[in-house]
């Protein structure tokens, strides 16, 4: 073996155990720029032998390999499934079954119930074998490569051991919202929940798309604990946690009964607080000797339970379905509700979201309802009570104009759309989200405010804020309006013009253009001129913009309308350029590339992230460039590149550059 493979081996070893600290321990012992280097020599060394690349390789955690397929995997021990309870009565018959069996005083160990995916891992003298799901339990799917992108689960243990482990793959609540935060920015549907997000991640076909997820994961079985001398769960914890699993910190030794409602009754006051979704807790016998004794039912270990928490939802009746008109001219229709308290909320309407949602659930008015919230999602109509029908209920009827001004409705997808751009109720929502604080920030601007001011003609247009000074006295006529609040208002409209770009472009009400975007879009052009003569090819090389949002924007800023609105609000002394912090990297920052070959990524794309970052991009090789970019079939710039000893990037490498 030469001097570089024993480096690229020793380089997986120090990464792995780098990975370790930081991700499981959360204790690195070097820096961010230390790991990144090394990082970056194994990266140059894998692509040179690309032969003899370790599979539990450390790079494997960005994924980028494509499956065709997921094949079968037959479990060595079966994977069972927990029988449920969901009272303290059934946790009381749970314990004495145990004690029947001649068990006097049972100690169990409580852990929370994580609400994912459950997988198993095999090791192999060490290394990570192969990772699959639980299927039918029996056999389940190789997703191996989608495991190996979780940071959390070691590629190989610090012992070379034979081990099969058991454990539950999820989604933080922290990540979900990162997520949702910029499909909503992109224009997509957000996903619903973790655990159908972390479910449906983990079966990619790309491991890219895994890797972008930011799945993590906690262990919390072994299946054949005697064979490594244990005697105990408990024990058998503490064991994974020293071969570098992560086990969940809430795991707690027991006594009885009272230990388990104890448990329940305290976790219950915390299960909001917690960064991951649960929805119930295990309770399993700490005595292994004890669970082989007892044994399973073809399903179900008998030795174990799981306690489901109180589903999070009421019953309420449906006493009527109204229509609202948003910004964008959305019709929705939503349920006024006999007010319900939900999760101590008081609720009384809700959104029906669409006609397919409500035609769906066949949900009609005087229906008796349920009502769920589920963390900190908004209440929704889950299901109806067609039990509880009378025969009175009136079915639904999407209606086909305009609640507000009768224009008829047009449906694109599934919603359906006031087209009136004069449609008073598209003005009135249009004007309380630009002064919103997402948006312009114009503090003292609600709802009410703002439509008792529409209501009295003194703010029929978005340009009507900044005339506002106009009404002062008439102002001051008004209940709840003294000389200092009145002075505080045109103050904060005045101030308001200093906003960044970024602001005003999600104030305008561009549709699929939120802040994030809006922000993405504002440090492209920084200014608004130089955005208004944009294509949608100049939007869409951004790689964070799609097609649809592109269009949209392209479409809002070359209507006559709109151009006359902009307009107005420059000559009003709004701010138009982009103010806020121009983000470098500095890997990339200053620095000269030369792109040769194909690559599996547009060209224009390439040099927009390059160039976004802080660098350029330039046709040809001389002793001034910085990186060579190496694709397939490179021309004679990859020779000249050699000559000049310039450094040479695959695709990989400069991706992995770019990120910040």
């Amino acid at each position: 073996m030469n001097d570089n493979l024993k480096r690229m081996e020793e380089l997986v070893d120090i990464l792995n155990q780098l990975g370790y600290e930081y991700y499981t321990l959360d204790n690195p012992s070097v820096s961010d720029s230390e790991y990144d280097r090394l990082m970056q020599e194994l990266l140059k060394l894998e692509s040179m032998y690309p032969e003899h690349v370790n599979p539990n390789s450390p790079t494997s955690r960005v994924g980028g390999k494509i499956n065709e397929s997921f094949k079968k995997i037959t479990h060595g021990i079966p994977m069972l499934s927990l029988a449920n309870v969901f009272t303290t009565e059934d946790i009381i018959n749970f314990d004495k079954r145990i004690r029947k069996e001649n068990i006097k005083e049972p100690k169990y160990v409580c852990e929370l119930k994580i609400d994912g995916l459950s997988l198993s891992l095999k090791y192999t003298n060490g290394n990570l074998e192969y990772a699959a799901t639980r299927g039918d339990g029996v056999v389940g799917e190789d997703i191996t490569d989608n495991v190996k992108t979780i940071k959390t689960i070691p590629l190989k243990l610090p012992k070379p051991i034979d081990i099969e482990v058991r454990g539950e793959i999820y989604i933080s609540k922290k990540t979900l919202n990162e997520l949702n935060e910029k499909r909503i920015a992109e224009g997509l549907e957000p996903f619903k929940n973790a655990r159908n997000l972390a479910s449906g991640s983990i079966r990619q076909l790309d491991s890219k798309v895994a890797a972008e997820r930011k799945l993590d994961a906690f262990i919390y079985h072994l299946p054949n604990p005697l064979d490594y001398g244990l005697n105990t769960h408990l024990e058998a914890l503490n064991f994974m946690k020293d071969l570098g699993f992560v086990v969940n910190p809430n795991n707690e030794l027991v006594d009885g009964v009272s230990g388990i409602l104890s448990y329940i009754s305290e976790k219950t006051k915390i299960r909001s607080d917690l960064p991951y979704d649960i929805d119930g807790v295990v309770i399993k016998l700490n005595n292994i000797k004890d669970q082989m004794n007892l044994g399973s039912t073809v399903k179900y270990p008998k030795w174990a339970t799981a306690y489901k928490f109180p589903p999070l939802e009421v019953v309420t009746k449906l006493k009527d379905i109204i229509f609202t008109v948003g910004r964008t001219g959305q019709v929705t229709p939503n349920a006024i509700l006999e007010p319900v308290n939900v999760m101590g909320s008081t609720i009384s309407k809700t959104t029906l979201h669409n006609e397919d949602y409500v035609r769906d659930k066949d949900i009609r008015v005087g229906d008796y309802v349920v009502i769920i919230k589920a963390g900190d999602v908004i209440p929704r109509v889950e299901s109806v009570k067609i039990e509880r029908r009378t025969g009175h209920e009136i079915p639904f009827k999407m209606i086909t104009t305009c609640p507000i001004c009768n224009h008829p409705l047009v449906k694109k997808d599934s919603n359906y759309y006031c087209p009136n751009t004069s449609c008073p109720a598209r003005h009135i929502e249009s004007l309380i989200h630009f002064a919103s604080k997402g948006a312009m920030n114009i503090s003292g601007f609600g709802e009410r405010i703002v439509e008792d001011m529409y209501n009295l003609g003194f703010i029929k247009e978005i340009t009507d804020f900044y005339h506002l000074d106009k009404y002062k006295n008439e102002l001051m006529l008004l209940e709840g309006y003294g000389e200092k609040s009145i002075e505080n208002l045109l103050k904060e409209i005045e101030e308001s013009k200093n906003n960044s770009l970024e602001r005003l472009l999600f104030a305008l009400g561009i549709r699929h253009v939120g802040l994030k975007t809006a922000t993405i879009i504002a440090r492209k052009f920084m200014d608004m001129d130089t955005l208004m003569q944009a294509s949608e090819k100049d939007l869409n090389s951004i790689p964070e913009i799609g097609v649809e949002i592109s269009k949209s924007v392209v479409s809002f800023l070359s209507e006559p309308h709109n151009q006359e609105l902009i307009n107005n609000l420059k000559e009003l002394g709004l701010n138009m350029k982009y103010l806020g912090e121009v983000i470098l990297n500095e890997k990339i920052k200053d620095k000269s590339f030369v792109i040769t070959g194909t690559l599996d990524i547009k060209r224009d794309e390439l040099k927009n992230m390059i160039e976004t970052n802080g660098g350029k991009v330039i046709e040809s090789v001389s002793k001034k460039t910085d990186y060579l970019i190496l694709g397939e079939n490179p021309g004679s710039k990859y020779e000249k590149a050699k000559s000049l000893n310039i450094p040479i990037l695959n695709l990989e490498e400069i991706l992995k550059m770019l990120e910040r």
